[in-house]
C-alpha cells in the first residue's frame, strides 16, 4: 500500500502563485536620463540596448551639457523590474529618445497603465513629442523634472506653464540616479492610473 505524502510534502510541492505584472514606460527625450532611471530602482540588472555613438550623430543628437560626456545611446529600449509585496511585479520599458525611433513607441507602450516623461529644463523641446504621444493616446502620465547634479534650475509651475500640461497631470521633481526619488515618480504614475481607473 503507497504512503500517504506528508503535509510538509504537500505544502513544498503546491504550485506557486504567478505575478501580477504592471508595465510602466519611462520616457524623455535624448540624454534625459531613461536608462538611469531604470537602473537606479530595478531589482534586475537592466536589459538595455546601447550603441556606441558615433560622429554621424555629431550635430543631430543634443544632449546638452553632457554632449561630451555622452558615448552610447538607446536604440530600442530599456527594460527592468521590481517586485513588490504581494507578489507584484512592475516591468519598466525606457523608451529611446531620439525622434526618429518613435516608431517604435506604438509595441513599448502597449498594455502600460501609465508613463514618466522625464524632462531636461535645458532641453524642454526635447519632451514634447512624449507629452504630445500620451496625451493623444489617453496614456495616463507624470512628469519629472530630472534634477541634473542636484539642482533645479526652473520652478515646476514654469516647466508646466512652458509645456502646456493641464492641472491633472502631476509635475514633479526628481533625481535619475537615486532610487528614492525614482521610487515616488513611480508611485504617482500607479496613483494617477488607479483614480483614472476608477473614474472609468
Amino acid at each position: 500500500m503507497a504512503s500517504q505524502p506528508s503535509d510538509a510534502a504537500v505544502a513544498t510541492s503546491a504550485p506557486t502563485v504567478a505575478p501580477t505584472v504592471v508595465k510602466i514606460v519611462i520616457a524623455g527625450g535624448f540624454a534625459v536620463g531613461k536608462t538611469t532611471f531604470i537602473g537606479s530602482i530595478s531589482d534586475i540588472d537592466p536589459l538595455n540596448t546601447e550603441a556606441a555613438m558615433t560622429e554621424k550623430s555629431i550635430g543631430i543628437d543634443d544632449a546638452g551639457g553632457v554632449t561630451d560626456r555622452k558615448t552610447t545611446t538607446t536604440v530600442a529600449m530599456d527594460f527592468g523590474r521590481i517586485a513588490l509585496p504581494g507578489s507584484l511585479w512592475l516591468y519598466l520599458f525606457g523608451t529611446p529618445g531620439q525622434d526618429r525611433f518613435l516608431f517604435m513607441w506604438d509595441d513599448l507602450v502597449r498594455g502600460a497603465i501609465g508613463a514618466v516623461v522625464l524632462v531636461d529644463t535645458e532641453r524642454l523641446d526635447q519632451c514634447f513629442p512624449a507629452v504630445d504621444y500620451f496625451e493623444g493616446r489617453g496614456v495616463p502620465f507624470v512628469v519629472c523634472v530630472n534634477c541634473f547634479d542636484g539642482v533645479a534650475r526652473h520652478t515646476l509651475e514654469d516647466v508646466r506653464e512652458a509645456l502646456g500640461i493641464p492641472p491633472e497631470v502631476p509635475v514633479m521633481y526628481t533625481d535619475a540616479r537615486e532610487k528614492a526619488a525614482t521610487k515616488q515618480a513611480l508611485i504617482a504614475v500607479v496613483q494617477l492610473a488607479m483614480k483614472q481607473l476608477k473614474k472609468s
